[in-house]
């Protein structure tokens, strides 16, 4: 795929969601970017870690709970979640998730 003519992926096509653990599918790279497809098992505990990249995260289906720093968000689609770089993080999905994480310089 060339990045300088564009593309488009079908991310409905491309969740697998594994019976534990997390399945993850990059999208798009670049030195200063990358976009993955991430879907997680119902149950599955991401600990908390931090980035040195700022992030993004879109909430595709299912749902979980995401702790930004001591705040906990409800993830369900449609739910748009901004991380500036260094930020405490963690996730857990509470039902088969599917998220689109973005991170950036």
């Amino acid at each position: 795929m060339s990045e300088e003519k564009g593309f488009y992926k079908d991310l409905n096509s491309l969740m697998q969601f594994p019976k534990e653990g997390v399945f993850s599918t990059v999208l798009a790279k670049g030195d200063d970017y990358n976009n993955t497809l991430m879907c997680l098992a119902a149950g599955t505990d991401i600990d908390t870690h931090t980035s040195t990249k700022k992030g993004v995260v879109q909430v595709l289906k299912g749902n979980g709970t995401f702790k930004l720093f001591d705040k906990d968000i409800e993830m369900k689609p449609g739910i748009f979640i901004f991380m500036p770089k260094d930020a405490p993080h963690s996730l857990k999905a509470e039902e088969d998730l599917a998220i689109l994480l973005i991170l950036t310089k």
